[in-house]
């Protein structure tokens, strides 16, 4: 393998693990975000 296939090989995996980074990040937002919505919800429904 040259230098230059092991550089690219580097690069589609740095590629790779921001992509994922970016995946888990979004879902973790909107995972925070629903459990918030969740606890409205069940705050304006519980019994007064």
């Amino acid at each position: 393998m040259s230098e230059e296939d092991s550089g690219r090989d580097l690069e589609r995996w740095k590629e790779r693990g921001v992509a994922l980074r970016v995946f888990i990040y979004v879902f973790a937002t909107h995972a925070l975000a629903g459990f918030i919505w969740l606890l409205f919800y069940v705050g304006d429904h519980a019994p007064k």
